[in-house]
């Protein structure tokens, strides 16, 4: 058994890639789930608003009937919601809980991102000390334990409770996962690899329309809008079982900025990129000052930005597009574009950074976080104001741009901080960019009935598209110069050293045999 495992010991770094990704897929999910069985929940477990409309068999009709459905919708109260009847006498609106309200923007956002963002920085903290598979698995448990009990609340305050235990355990899984994901592979393979962890966020998205949809339709058992968490929170158990039974704690490495940053150093012995280092050996670094570089601060503030637009999108889509075009089955739609071209974009934004950035540089990666949204920007209104068609094939544009951000984001951001608070620095990030994105939503809600559905999402959903492009455009202006290559050219205290010997290098690094085996 064991030379079989070391036959495949090739495949393990692919087999931990494919492990992490399926467990953030799955928590993404449960986490998402909540947009689109919203309707069917509220009106099992009663929260949020209540208005006039269709009745369901008539609502889901092949044949919609746009006169019926206006009657219903301009209708203000319950009693001339009933006296709606059709020639024969036969009802045909109903007064029921519609899915949307302030009850259900707190349940989706708040209730999960307050806590989520809070514990992620303990678990990034403990990433930097302690086994981070263990705690992984921990994570990934919680989580799974928590999306199954939802499938069986049966008022709205054991939603909010358990949406509350799910964020708990995911809030440890995209820090703990890109902390074991940075070490195992190489600067060059490293924004592929985190935009397919990533990809996680938009299967899962995309999954949960389908899945909350058409599951909930086919009431197996009678369960309805549960069965879809039962079976998130098995395969979450699952994943959970795997991380810790076949997963092995990685060396932690010194990468990209941080190793160069040694070689600059005089009093330090030189250091190559992608150098492992013993965790002791990792120099104590002050996280404020990390957190304060204007670079960090500018990125994450684009980031929370364009994660508010993502949240919007994400909490509001399946009941945006039931909302304005009724009549319409737009869930397979929805599932193409949010997980088949959200899948592509994620890998080629990954791809497209990790190709530019051996001859430009970090600050190129960058560069295509500004670029990519400010293309997706005027499809996400097209999404918004077009027919259905349209609507469709606009947002898949859009995702196409969109969506090659996040893993972009956190391949820059481990470039960019010291290995010692690598973890932490991706807790606090995330803190910030979901306190952000995931409580600013709420005011989607006040604009909604202010104004109208569309507005309030072409301010808070492709309006935010726009303003995180330019913030991080800003962003470009902070980052650091395009590191050297060549490496027959060695830079100590900022003077270049082109005649220092190799047998003077090899001295230097006595005593220090795990780098010694670089040269």
């Amino acid at each position: 058994m064991h030379s079989y495992i070391k036959k495949l010991g090739f495949l393990y770094k692919t087999y931990v890639l494919t492990v992490l990704t399926l467990g953030y897929l799955t928590s993404e999910m449960g986490h998402f789930l909540i947009g689109v069985t919203s309707k069917a929940t509220a009106r099992d477990v009663h929260y949020g608003d209540i208005k006039c409309q269709l009745l369901g068999h008539l609502a889901e009709s092949t044949v919609f009937n746009y006169t019926l459905h206006e009657r219903c919708d301009t209708s203000i109260d319950q009693k001339s919601c009933e006296l709606l009847v059709q020639e024969d006498g036969t009802p045909f609106c109903e007064w029921n809980y519609n899915g949307l309200g302030f009850q259900y923007q707190l349940l989706a956002g708040p209730a999960f991102i307050a806590v989520y963002s809070i514990v992620g920085i303990f678990f990034g903290m403990a990433a930097d000390k302690f086994n981070r598979v263990r705690l992984l698995s921990l994570c990934t448990l919680i989580s799974a334990t928590a999306i199954g009990l939802i499938g069986m609340a049966t008022s709205y305050w054991h939603l909010i409770l358990l949406r509350i235990m799910l964020a708990v355990g995911e809030a440890g899984t995209n820090p703990l996962s890109t902390g074991i994901l940075s070490d195992l592979f190489s600067e060059e393979k490293r924004g592929l690899v985190m935009a397919i962890f990533n990809w996680g966020i938009y299967a899962g998205i995309g999954l949960a329309f389908p899945v909350g949809r058409y599951v909930t339709e086919m009431n197996v058992g009678g369960l309805g809008w549960r069965v879809p968490y039962f079976v998130s929170g098995m395969i979450g158990l699952i994943v959970a079982a795997l991380a810790i039974t076949t997963m092995n704690e990685p060396k932690r490495t010194a990468i990209s900025e941080e190793a160069e940053a040694d070689n600059n150093d005089v009093s330090k012995p030189h250091i190559m990129q992608n150098t492992t280092l013993p965790v002791e050996s990792a120099e104590k670094t002050n996280i404020w000052k990390v957190l304060l570089q204007p670079k960090i601060l500018i990125l994450c503030i684009a980031a929370a930005i364009r994660h508010t637009g993502g949240f919007c999108f994400a909490y509001n889509a399946d009941l945006f597009y039931r909302d304005i075009f009724p009549g319409y089955d737009l869930g397979w739609s929805l599932f193409v574009v949010t997980f088949l071209v959200g899948s592509i974009g994620v890998v080629i934004g990954g791809i497209t950074s990790d190709s530019i950035v051996k001859k430009y540089g970090i600050k190129s990666r960058v560069a295509v976080l500004a670029i990519s949204q400010l293309i997706a920007t005027p499809f996400a209104y097209g999404s918004i104001y077009l027919g259905p068609t349209g609507a469709m094939v606009t947002l898949a544009i859009s995702y196409l741009f969109a969506e090659m951000w996040f893993g972009i984001l956190f391949a820059i951001l481990v470039e960019s901080v010291p290995m010692s608070v690598r973890s932490t620095t991706v807790g606090a990030f995330l803190f910030w960019m979901n306190n952000f994105g995931g409580n600013v939503p709420m005011f989607v809600e006040p604009v909604r009935k202010a104004y109208d559905y569309k507005t309030a999402l072409a301010i808070f959903y492709a309006g935010f598209y726009l303003l995180s492009s330019l913030m991080f455009g800003m962003t470009v202006l902070f980052m650091g110069k395009k590191k050297l290559k060549n490496a027959n050219i060695h830079t100590l205290a900022g003077i270049e050293n082109g005649g220092f010997k190799n047998t003077e290098l090899e001295n230097s690094l006595k005593g220090f045999p795990s780098l010694e085996n670089h040269l």
